[in-house]
């Protein structure tokens, strides 16, 4: 086997302009471009008006592929978690539990609307919330649960639900990454009262730029949200626009050239991800025979939208049982990338160990200066499993989700067994630096 590329080495993965397009993402063409087109043409740019029409036909195609009563569009994803928050009328002070293992935005929304994000463990082989840490969560306070499903893999919803259910408490998905996934062959985003995804150009259903979507079955909460995304105001249902607000709100609308956009992704979504599933498949069938590389899981009762790979190192299985997995994942992760493998790692410390929420650092000290809130201290080292998966894992990003990438992916794949080839000597090193480093 080649001399690792970190040790002067050939890299085993170099891009031309072929392998760019196979990687490209979103994939723009020019169905695309005419729908942008089309929108510029017609002077509709907002979703008040004129350009209603793309933002409506989104929320109900987007509707009638997830299977859920009602959609509405807003300004990201971000904004959908928060508006889904603010029409559940949850009481500012109550409690959301949140995992300790997600983007910021998932405990930032809720603190964004006065409510005390509470932080649960994962579990340690889905990275999605341990229900069992959940439930012992709850307090009087609590209000509502926060299901992310990461990485693209449904919670355990049965048991989120029947938690829900049974202390009378708001279950709102945070579907960012699952556009399309299935739990119990039901997609995401009909599995709560409300769910959030994310349209950014990022995300499996991309648009250019930023944009979000709230489904939920309750006309009421549809209702509420409509007038949250446009300063209160009833939606005028094709009518002129009134200018009167019911409530105090801000401007969270999709513009229509976002719509019309991600409406074009939609149409080709399915194939897309049925391509994307496929070649994840042979990319992984590859990885799991390397000892010690531990490849993501998706239960019998799922399926995964495969927005992001998270690979994780096992020290014992890889032979190595003394070494520290963190150790060795660090200088994997620098050998895989020398050969041209983006790996990295995903949230570099866990939720609650982030500044802004370990210091309650919101505006003017809220949440936690509310009346009748006590603010309890947020640690990471609380949350053991999301520490560990943190500490030993790293994440493949946006490179397999164009289903061209399959070529790309191949010889990512004849990296990691090039890197698994020369694992005893990486292994040496980690050990070493690792003694260096605890003798400092």
């Amino acid at each position: 086997m080649d001399q690792l590329a970190m040790f002067g080495g050939t890299r085993t993965v170099v891009l031309d302009d072929a392998d760019r397009d196979r990687l490209a993402w979103p994939i723009v063409t020019d169905a695309e471009r005419d729908a942008v087109g089309r929108v510029l043409d017609s002077g509709g740019f907002t979703s008040v008006g004129r350009g209603a029409a793309e933002v409506e036909s989104l929320e109900r195609e987007w509707a009638e592929f997830t299977g859920a009563g009602y959609c509405a569009a807003v300004s990201s994803g971000t904004a959908a978690l928060e508006l889904a928050l603010a029409a559940a009328d949850l009481t500012p002070g109550a409690e959301v539990v949140v995992p300790a293992l997600s983007f910021v935005a998932t405990a930032s929304a809720p603190a964004q609307r006065l409510l005390v994000p509470v932080f649960a463990d994962i579990d340690p082989v889905t990275y999605t919330l341990d229900p069992a840490a959940v439930a012992a969560a709850i307090t009087p306070r609590t209000a509502a649960i926060v299901a992310v499903h990461l990485h693209g893999l449904p919670c355990d919803m049965a048991a989120l639900r029947a938690l829900a259910d049974r202390h009378g408490l708001f279950l709102l998905e945070d579907a960012a990454q699952a556009h399309g996934a299935t739990w119990a062959g039901r997609n995401v985003g009909t599995l709560g009262d409300a769910a959030a995804f994310s349209l950014n150009a990022s995300k499996n259903l991309p648009t250019c730029g930023e944009g979000g979507l709230v489904t939920t079955d309750d006309p009421v909460l549809n209702e509420r949200l409509g007038r949250l995304r446009q300063f209160g105001e009833r939606p005028a249902g094709g009518g002129p626009r009134r200018y009167t607000s019911e409530e105090i709100a801000g401007n969270a609308k999709l513009a229509a050239v976002q719509a019309a956009f991600v409406r074009c992704q939609l149409a080709r979504f399915a194939e897309r991800r049925a391509a994307r599933a496929a070649q994840v498949a042979a990319l992984l069938d590859r990885l799991a025979a390397l000892p010690g590389l531990v490849v993501p899981e998706c239960p019998p009762d799922r399926t995964h939208a495969w927005h992001m790979l998270r690979l994780r190192i096992d020290p014992a299985a890889a032979g190595h049982a003394g070494l520290d997995a963190g150790a060795l994942r660090a200088i994997l992760q620098r050998a895989l990338r020398a050969e041209g493998v983006p790996v990295q790692p995903y949230q570099s410390v866990p939720l609650p160990g982030q500044p802004a929420l370990r210091d309650h650092a919101g505006p003017g000290g809220y949440p936690w200066r509310l009346p009748g809130v006590s603010p309890r201290p947020y640690r990471a080292e609380d949350y053991p499993a999301t520490v560990a998966v943190i500490d030993q894992s790293v994440t493949l990003q946006r490179w397999h989700l164009n289903p061209a990438a399959g070529p790309v992916l191949r010889r990512c794949a004849d990296a990691f067994e090039k890197v698994w080839h020369h694992l005893d000597r990486l292994a040496t090193v980690a050990a070493s630096r690792r003694a260096v480093e605890g003798a400092r």
